[in-house]
């Protein structure tokens, strides 16, 4: 042993410089952390053993003591600590604990080691072990550490009756651990030595194999020197640190052009190229670093040789990188290109419409590949429809771009007649794509106009690409691509890119020449079911408004006013709204607009009509359900008003719609509180109509909520706004329409807006005339006589003889079928009006007589004078009317 320790530190004086010696004092640490470790975790564990058996002790003995029945007996009795005093000592001196105590349940001590603490509280926690729980805490005394344990002292019945406290410390437990750790620093001495002779006898062994090579190891490192030197193809170059080229192998001198004899000669007198030279001569580390030697293009990387012992410098290694730097040229140039093209495709249709997507075309291809852009369409594209592949003469300029304002190309708008020589002509015509990489060659595209080509070429414009614009097998017109500012013209690679952008291009075109299309056939649609021209009458003062929406904003919808007339000089008022745009909206529109025509014939009040309006959706939806993609009607709204310039009355109902807006000769404006009923196609749910006098001027404002509907304000405050808006007083309908618009639409609408303004009138007492008939057929002749009279009053002696027979007929059937009251009216309107009212609700038919009947010719008689006549229910009966034309207007 001791002989193995000589050698071991003879060894060490001169061998730590060495590898083998560095291991061995690596590998002594390794030992001497391991052995420390190995201690550290046989003391931790020691302490954690002694504390757990800490907390044992203390809980058998407080436990032991708990259960004692004459612990129980003591707290018992009058004085316990006489009793329990004793017994805790002696307890105590027997278990090796530091005290055993004995309280109250509320901590009041009973036994103490020291007299002196008995009858004060108990210091620590108790609260778990006065419900019953157990206690256990560890504390810092003077001592050091130290394990308390509280337990509950019960009866039979679990009650608790006292608590008894044990505890120990720390250090009296662990005396036992202590005396093991000589032995455990014993052991670890011998493992420490041990271990350290035995790596340093690995390190001599090591030094030993490693103190020289033999010939087949020489052998090997020359063919590997050899290979560096002569097969590596990656350039290699050793330069010391005074900047001497060392080594440099053949790939290095041929990317160098070295000559052979320059090894161990400075840098600089080898005739690099400068940036090479500077490079090689900084020594500073780089990867990959970019020069540019003769027409070869280099990679260079480079470090610094920091192995001691040694000369120092750097090694460079060099990569010919020409070939990948064109190849990557081109990926560049392939990656612009298909970058252009995604750019493209999300800039270029952003609208629905054409020309202004033929604008995105030009304002997006330039400068980006091209210096100016037109874009010509034919005509029929401009109005949705599509082009005539024959006629490929006829373009329209809708698009021009370019980086100077100056250029002499066509303008926009203008309509181009292209001569057939054209490469636009022969674009349009064949589809193909048309190359001119050399304008001032004069090739034949200048047949068009030679002065302008001329002008062009002078302007510094020397290439060309004519694409048509192709989508879905039909050609919409040509985009021509022109290079001036760019020098390099035009090529065929180009072609693809150009075809490319005028493909995504076409299909946007043709796209919003699809809706514009549909927009206009909507639009033609719409405007031939909406009324013309208002009807004449003489109850309301109207003006209207209709506005359709913007194409590409909503489109056309479904909204739609009426006036019409109805017997006794009334009018009907009516504005809805059908759910969504289209065709399909502007044709829902068309069907109800006739249903209520067809309704209002019928003389129904308001809520009556509503309620067949509905019925009559309803069964259209259902007829509809077995076709899935034609939308129901449901959604649709109505507001139906009818006013009486006689009586001034104004009787209203609405389904869904938005409620009218009255405003009264002061200029005052509110809501009438209309009942809104369901939107049209619920079915089940009645409507209610409201009744209201309205004083002559007064004005009745309908409109859909395309006019104060928007994403900027709420509904309810675009109502507020529009009633603020039209609430002054002397305004005409006309005046009020136009402040409506104004205000409530600043920019285009994104839904219909129809708006309709009437103004009331009264027929005065000079212009109507009515009495009551007595129920006997003897009052006829009076009747006859009465109405004569006020024809004269009226000037109007030349209807008096058709107005008898009429009213000679009438009056005769209320005598002779009907119930009274029986009362005649008659109104001196746009015509003669006739009406006599009874209390019966049975209506009379008109029928043919037979040439044996009595009776029965007194409705057609009516009917043959009458230019109209018909019957109207009323909460009391009926009425029977008839309508005879004037020769002329009073």
């Amino acid at each position: 042993m001791h002989q193995l320790i000589r050698r071991v530190r003879s060894w060490s004086g001169h061998g730590l410089r060495t590898f083998a010696g560095q291991v061995f004092l690596l590998q002594a640490i390794v030992v001497l952390i391991l052995v420390a470790a190995a201690v550290a975790a046989l003391l931790l564990q020691s302490r954690a053993d002694a504390e757990r058996e800490a907390r044992n002790r203390s809980l058998a003995v407080a436990s032991a003591v708990a259960a004692s029945p004459s612990v129980r007996q003591a707290l018992s009795s009058a004085n316990p600590t006489a009793v329990l005093q004793p017994q805790a000592e002696e307890t105590r001196r027997r278990s090796a604990v530091d005290f055993v105590v004995v309280m109250s349940t509320t901590g009041i001590r009973y036994t103490h080691p020291n007299a002196a603490q008995i009858g004060r509280h108990y210091i620590g926690s108790i609260a778990a072990a006065q419900h019953g729980g157990i206690v256990t805490e560890t504390t810092a005394g003077t001592l050091g550490p130290s394990v308390r344990t509280v337990v509950p002292v019960t009866t039979d019945n679990g009650k608790v009756i006292g608590l008894v406290a044990a505890g120990i410390t720390v250090n009296r437990v662990s005396v036992a651990a202590d005396r093991q750790v000589p032995l455990v620093l014993a052991a670890t001495g011998v493992v420490l030595s041990a271990a350290t002779a035995g790596t340093a006898l690995i390190s001599r062994r090591l030094r030993r194999q490693t103190h020289g090579l033999g010939p087949e190891q020489m052998t090997r490192m020359y063919e590997h020197h050899d290979a560096v030197l002569h097969s590596v193809r990656e350039g290699v170059l050793i330069v010391d640190s005074q900047g001497r080229l060392l080594l440099a192998n053949d790939e290095a001198r041929r990317l160098l052009r070295l000559s052979a004899d320059g090894d161990d000669q400075p840098l600089t007198d080898l005739g690099l190229e400068p940036k090479a030279e500077r490079l090689l001569m900084s020594g500073r580390p780089t990867t990959d670093e970019v020069i540019e030697v003769g027409d070869r293009v280099l990679a260079v990387s480079q470090r610094t040789m920091v192995q001691q012992p040694g000369p120092g410098g750097w090694v460079a290694t060099l990569r010919d990188t020409t070939e990948l730097s064109a190849l990557m040229g081109r990926v560049e140039v392939v990656q612009e290109r298909l970058k252009l093209l995604y750019d493209a495709g999300i800039r270029i249709g952003t609208t629905l419409d054409v020309t202004h997507t033929a604008q995105e075309l030009a304002e997006f291809a330039v400068p980006r590949f091209a210096d100016y852009v037109t874009v010509d369409l034919a005509d029929a594209v401009l109005r949705g429809e599509e082009p005539n592949q024959l006629d490929a003469t006829g373009l329209r300029r809708v698009a021009l771009h370019g980086i100077r304002k100056d250029a002499p190309l066509y303008s926009p708008g203008e309509l181009i007649h292209f001569d057939t020589s054209t490469p636009q002509a022969s674009g349009f015509g064949s589809g193909q794509m048309v190359l001119e990489a050399d304008l001032a060659a004069f090739s034949g595209w200048q047949a068009q106009e030679p002065d302008r080509a001329r002008k062009l070429v002078a302007h510094g414009i020397h290439s060309m690409i004519a694409a048509p614009l192709r989508a879905r097998g039909v050609i919409l017109g040509v985009a021509t691509f022109w290079r001036s500012k760019e020098p390099t013209p035009f090529a065929q690679e180009d072609l693809s890119v150009a075809e490319e952008l005028v493909a995504r291009a076409a299909v946007s075109i043709d796209n919003a020449r699809r809706f514009t299309r549909e927009h206009t056939t909507a639009i033609t649609l719409q405007r031939s079911l909406l009324p013309h021209a208002l009807p004449e009458q003489s109850a309301v003062d109207v003006a209207h408004r209709y506005l359709p929406a913007e194409a590409g904003l909503g489109g056309v919808g479904g909204d739609w006013f009426d006036v019409i007339p109805l017997p006794g000089a009334r009018v009907a008022i009516v504005v809805g709204d059908v759910v969504g745009h289209g065709l399909h909206a502007a044709a829902t529109m068309g069907q109800l607009r006739t249903a209520i025509h067809n309704f209002s014939a019928l003389d129904l009040p308001p809520d009556e009509l509503l309620w067949h309006l509905d019925e009559l959706v309803t069964r259209i939806d259902q007829d509809r359900d077995d076709d899935s993609e034609t939308p129901s009607l449901t959604g649709a709204t109505c507001l139906y008003a009818i006013y009486d310039p006689v009586s001034g009355l104004c009787t209203m109902a609405r389904a869904g719609h938005l409620e009218p807006i009255i405003v009264r000769p002061d200029g005052h404006a509110d809501l009438p509180g209309v009942p809104a009923g369901p939107p049209l196609g619920l079915g089940g749910l009645p409507y209610e109509k409201t009744e209201m006098p309205l004083p002559e001027g007064s004005a009745i404002v309908l409109y859909t909520d395309g006019l104060v509907e928007s994403r900027q304000r709420d509904i309810d405050e675009g109502i507020e706004r529009l009633r603020r808006t039209v609430a002054h007083a002397g305004r005409t309908p006309d005046q009020m329409c136009r402040a409506a618009m104004d205000t409530m639409l600043p920019v285009a609408p994104r839904d219909d807006v129809a708006l309709i303004v009437a103004s009331t009138r009264l027929l005065d007492g000079n212009r109507t005339a009515s009495w009551d008939v007595p129920s006997d057929p003897s009052a006829v002749a009076g009747v006859r006589a009465a109405a004569t009279r006020f024809l004269a009053d009226w000037g109007m002696e030349e209807e008096a003889f058709t107005l008898e027979l009429i009213l000679s007929e009438l009056v005769t059937n209320a005598i002779r079928y009907a119930t009274g009251p029986i009362r005649v009216r008659l109104i001196r309107d746009r015509s003669l009006i006739c009406e006599v009212s009874d209390g019966s609700s049975v209506s009379p038919h008109l029928r043919r007589a037979t040439t044996m009947d009595e009776g029965g010719r007194g409705l057609f008689l009516v009917a043959q004078f009458a230019d109209r006549w018909g019957t109207r229910y009323t909460s009391g009966g009926k009425v029977i009317w008839t309508e005879q034309q004037l020769s002329a207007t009073l």
